[in-house]
């Protein structure tokens, strides 16, 4: 797994490129959490897939965030495991979690969250199709397609450190 851990996909369309090889349907996916941590920016490493759930290991360094957007086909689930992330919804809702909570977020939540600790955060994602379509569909607050990597989703350069997460 360390050598598929250092291939980070930089796009959008290079994550879902990803989440699709490695999709394994009729057999287990094992995996360990493992990533090397960033000074800014943020990581999405694909662990596990199959045709209907995918599982992402995340990377987010300090002050990182993303925009208010849903995913329409989409439920899924974060779990922090290393630092904290405070989790906004769409009517003002708001809650800080840390290591070892989540948070699920059912088809057509509307959602953003930002790191809030000063190391930085991972979380494992879960996502899994919920209905036909798109299962990678992001939606911005009006309703227009957005991708994960687009400047209005606060995408920053990515800069590594030389720590790592999962190693020891």
């Amino acid at each position: 797994m360390a050598d598929d851990a250092r291939a980070i996909p930089e796009t959008s369309d290079d994550l879902h490129a990803a989440i699709e090889a490695r999709s394994r349907d009729g057999v287990p996916s094992f995996f360990k959490l493992e990533a090397q941590l960033p000074l800014d920016g943020r990581t999405n490493i694909p662990m596990a897939t199959s045709a209907n759930m995918w599982v992402v290991l995340k990377t987010y360094a300090s002050g990182g965030e993303n925009e208010l957007h849903a995913h329409p086909n989409e439920d899924h689930t974060f779990v922090i495991l290393q630092g904290a992330a405070r989790f906004y919804g769409p009517k003002g809702e708001e809650k800080i979690i840390g290591a070892g909570e989540g948070v699920l977020l059912p088809r057509g939540t509307f959602y953003w969250f930002q790191t809030v600790s000063k190391e930085p955060m991972v979380l494992l994602r879960v996502g899994s199709s919920s209905a036909d379509g798109d299962r990678f569909e992001r939606i911005d607050s009006e309703g227009a397609t957005i991708t994960g990597d687009d400047p209005r989703n606060k995408k920053r350069t990515l800069v590594m450190s030389d720590r790592w997460y999962g190693r020891g």
